[in-house]
């Protein structure tokens, strides 16, 4: 799907990248989550998602991988160690594409990088944590072989919105 494309890397974010991940943050949590997430708490977390988030979460040595085409970031992925008690090891904790490159295949390009940075750490197991309102995501991780295996409520200000999470083996 990415053969068109001429310039796509997935890599390790750099400080410089701390400057550029705000904006695309806001784009892509705008894109997934408006109508879904309260705007005041959507806008909260957005705001606190700024340089200086970034930069630490950079530092931190665990920071996002970036996708990038013709050298402009397009979307961001988070994984690591599974939270919480599971049989999955290793999660993928955000995964997201600017609006306007969605369905172009950054999705699952970005999908699988982190899963090879998983296997790398010996992490068995996969699992990924999706609204149960955002129907594109639920989409995109059924399409890529996760199954529902659980499902919990997470607050967001005064509204509590249900979560699925998917597994894979």
């Amino acid at each position: 799907m990415l053969g068109w494309q001429t310039d796509v890397r997935v890599r390790l974010a750099r400080l410089a990248d701390a400057a550029l991940l705000p904006a695309v943050f806001a784009e892509s949590w705008r894109g997934a989550y408006s109508g879904i997430i309260p705007d005041l708490q959507l806008e909260g977390i957005i705001r606190r998602r700024n340089r200086a988030w970034w930069s630490e979460s950079i530092r931190s040595g665990e920071g996002p991988l970036v996708i990038t085409h013709e050298r402009r970031i397009v979307g961001y992925a988070t994984c690591g160690v599974a939270r919480g008690r599971s049989r999955h090891q290793g999660e993928i904790y955000e995964l997201y594409i600017a609006p306007t490159y969605q369905g172009l295949g950054f999705g699952e390009h970005l999908f699988e990088a982190c899963r090879a940075r998983l296997d790398a750490r010996g992490l068995r197991g996969l699992v990924v944590w999706a609204l149960a309102d955002n129907e594109a995501a639920q989409d995109f991780y059924w399409r890529r072989g996760g199954r529902p295996f659980k499902e919990l409520k997470e607050p967001f200000g005064a509204s509590y919105l249900a979560k699925v999470g998917y597994g894979w083996a």
